[in-house]
């Protein structure tokens, strides 16, 4: 008679187990950070960055996590992003439970993307210069809260989920064009000039 093998181990199991378990936001943090980072390095485009970001944010389990990433290798950790120095800025800016402060003169290229998660941030666009007539900045502030600080002159396109715009000087006809998308989850993204209160 063989022995009875109900209660032994299945291969597989503990797996299955593991990816039933309910997702800690600390997981997915870690996923949001390996999927900016895949787009920093060109892995995905934006599309697929917005399509991944809104799978992670309604997981709630960890093999829901697992499969956003799947395709996507692991990174070494996350990168921070403190003041940063004068110059031509990058298209890509990641400050993880940090602050990010951009200001004085530099040079904002016609697209570019900033990523807030549990800190703070600041781009002071009053002595930047715009690369094109059109500029188009994507920020997500995860349980943070960004200031986009715009100078006179230029006309603000903003939009998105947790974003609040108060520019008050009116822009002439002709003049450059910032367009804001942001996602605020659990945090805030604040456009506005140099007449707003701070």
């Amino acid at each position: 008679m063989s022995p009875d093998r109900s209660d032994a181990p299945r291969a597989g199991e503990p797996a299955r187990r593991e990816a039933a378990e309910r997702a800690s936001d600390a997981d997915r943090d870690a996923v949001l950070v390996r999927l900016h980072t895949a787009f920093a390095e060109g892995r995905l485009d934006e599309a697929e960055l917005d399509e991944r970001i809104a799978r992670t944010l309604e997981s709630r389990t960890r093999g829901e996590l697992t499969a956003v990433v799947a395709d996507i290798p692991a990174t070494a950790g996350p990168r921070t992003v403190a003041t940063a120095p004068a110059g031509r800025a990058g298209r890509f800016h990641l400050a993880y439970k940090d602050s990010l402060h951009r200001s004085g003169q530099w040079a904002l290229p016609e697209k570019s993307t900033v990523v807030v998660y549990k800190g703070t941030g600041l781009l002071d666009l009053t002595s930047a210069e715009f690369a094109g007539p059109v500029t188009r900045l994507r920020v997500v502030a995860y349980k943070s809260g960004v200031d986009v600080i715009v100078p006179p002159g230029v006309r603000v396109e903003a939009g998105g989920i947790g974003v609040s715009s108060d520019v008050r000087d009116p822009a002439p006809a002709g003049a450059p064009v910032l367009r804001v998308d942001g996602v605020g989850y659990k945090g805030s993204i604040d456009v506005k000039d140099h007449s707003s209160p701070r």
